[in-house]
């Protein structure tokens, strides 16, 4: 890293002063909501005010259970699907927003149901494109005290609660993965679906990323990884950059088995299909 980019880096705070930003956000917040054991001390109890107990978890794993039964109902007919990840910002004047509109609008032309997190930004425009064309849209909509809302553009709508429940069926459903720019949760979900992928334990399925200038830093970073061993660059040879979404699609069908490129139904002559607005 040169001396410039170096000088640029915020600086990392100290030991104290970060105790007082922590403190300072809990005493805003209120306690947190981890749970103790329950033969913790009581002070610690009464400070944390929640404990473990068995009738707690119960509840916990039906609700969890609940959460997977609704969504397997609501999707087992989708497919072949492809979930398009990116972030619930950018609004529709913004490049990224219409590619992710482009995006969909190339799924549904392929014969691909478009799968997203079902939110605002990246997700709408990629719900949008597919359902202005005429392909399927869904989405799998988390629930959030702010930002996340269902956006109009989906045939179906399932809330989740927990989001690792719902990426397991955003991953579950789909055979491809389209990665637009986004923050920390597009990472996470990114992150899962390439480790799923090079584990082996599901796939192997393309993994796109659109926007070249927007991924730069994690190209670079991710050879600096291959370079420190800590995996081998045939490891993400499902991987790739672009920044058209024609290419993106078409690079998703040469990836995929033949017995799911077989189950494709393009739209006829590509043609956009009217569907009306929800």
């Amino acid at each position: 890293m040169s001396t410039k980019a170096k000088a640029s880096l915020p600086k990392l705070p100290s030991a104290d002063a970060w105790e007082r930003q922590w403190q300072a956000r809990w005493s805003k917040l209120g306690a947190p909501g981890y749970e103790l054991p329950a033969d913790s001390d009581s002070a610690d109890r009464q400070l944390l005010t929640q404990t473990r107990t068995p009738e707690k978890e119960r509840a916990r794993l039906k609700r969890i259970n609940d959460e997977f039964i609704r969504a397997f109902k609501g999707l087992y007919r989708v497919g072949p699907a492809v979930t398009v990840f990116g972030s619930a910002r950018f609004k529709e004047t913004h490049p990224y927003y219409r590619m992710a509109r482009a995006v969909g609008a190339e799924l549904a032309k392929a014969g691909f149901a478009t799968l997203t997190g079902g939110g605002p930004g990246i997700m709408e425009a990629a719900n949008r494109g597919a359902h202005e064309t005429g392909g399927p849209s869904y989405g799998l909509n988390i629930i959030l005290p702010r930002e996340q809302h269902a956006n109009p553009y989906v045939d179906a709508s399932i809330e989740f609660r927990y989001f690792f429940t719902r990426k397991v069926c955003l991953v579950k459903y789909s055979c491809a993965f389209i990665i637009m720019p986004g923050g920390l949760g597009t990472l996470d979900e990114m992150f899962e679906a390439a480790t799923l992928i090079q584990c082996g334990k599901i796939g192997p399925f393309p993994l796109i990323l659109m926007g070249e200038k927007y991924w730069d830093g994690l190209r670079r970073w991710g050879q600096l990884m291959i370079a420190e061993g800590a995996f081998a660059r045939d490891e993400i040879g499902f991987g790739h950059v672009t920044d058209s979404p024609q290419e993106a699609v078409q690079l998703i069908i040469r990836g995929l088995h033949p017995s799911v490129r077989a189950c494709l139904k393009p739209l006829p002559d590509g043609q956009p299909q009217s569907r009306s607005r929800h």
